[in-house]
């Protein structure tokens, strides 16, 4: 299991926080195969989120390494 350090942190958390104004920023991706579930790429990290237009929410599902992240 990878861990997340400090710098990459710091990298991630505001990216996760500038989903909730807007949600499909350039460079995100849907995710093939779900109807409200997009990625978006932050070096070799990946969060895997779902869109609710209803709700007007952004939930982060995952948020791991690339290698990792699609495991299930």
């Amino acid at each position: 299991m990878y861990e997340v350090y400090p710098p990459t942190l710091h990298r991630i958390i505001p990216q996760i926080r500038t989903l909730a104004e807007i949600p499909r920023p350039s460079g995100c991706r849907k995710l093939t195969g779900s109807k409200n579930d997009w990625r978006i790429r932050i070096g070799d990290y990946r969060v895997l989120y779902e869109i609710d237009e209803k709700a007007r929410a952004v939930r982060i599902m995952r948020m791991r390494h690339r290698r990792e992240v699609y495991r299930r």
